[in-house]
C-alpha cells in the first residue's frame, strides 16, 4: 500500500457514501480509501481516541462533520475531507470547552511556524517552533 494506512470504516454506510467514491481520496489497490499523508491518519486517531474517552458522542462527531463537508466552498470531489475532519475536531473541541479559540489558535501558529522551520523531508515536530 506505499506506506499508506487503510481508513478502517466503521459505519458500512459510509461505504455508500459518494464522498468515498470520489475520485480525488486516494485507494489501495482493492479499492479502499486510505490515509494520503500521516496527518490525515493522527486527526482520525485523535478523533477515535477522543469518542472513545467520552469526550463526545458519534451523533455530536458525525453532525460537527456534516456541518463541515455541507459547507459553501468545499470541495465537491471530497478532496478537502480531511481538511473538514480537522475544521470539525477543532470547532467540536471549542464548543465543548476542551479548549479555547485562542488557545487552539496559538496552536496551529506554533505548528505552522514549526513547519517552516523544519527541513524538508524531515518529520514535522512541535518542538521545531523556535518560539518554543
Amino acid at each position: 500500500m506505499h506506506g499508506r494506512a487503510t481508513l478502517n470504516l466503521y459505519d458500512a454506510s459510509l461505504a455508500r457514501s459518494p464522498l468515498l467514491a470520489s475520485a480525488e481520496l486516494p485507494k489501495s489497490r482493492e479499492g479502499d480509501p486510505v490515509f494520503a499523508e500521516p496527518w490525515q491518519a493522527a486527526v482520525f486517531a485523535m478523533t477515535v481516541r477522543l469518542h472513545e474517552q467520552g469526550v463526545f458522542s458519534w451523533s455530536e462527531w458525525t453532525e460537527a462533520l456534516s456541518t463541515e463537508l455541507y459547507k459553501p466552498g468545499r470541495r465537491p470531489d471530497g478532496s478537502d475531507y480531511y481538511e473538514c475532519w480537522v475544521a470539525a475536531l477543532s470547532r467540536l473541541l471549542t464548543e465543548l470547552s476542551i479548549v479555547s479559540s485562542s488557545e487552539l489558535e496559538a496552536l496551529v501558529k506554533s505548528w505552522k511556524r514549526a513547519a517552516e522551520a523544519t527541513p524538508h523531508g524531515k518529520p514535522i515536530v512541535l518542538n521545531s517552533d523556535p518560539l518554543r
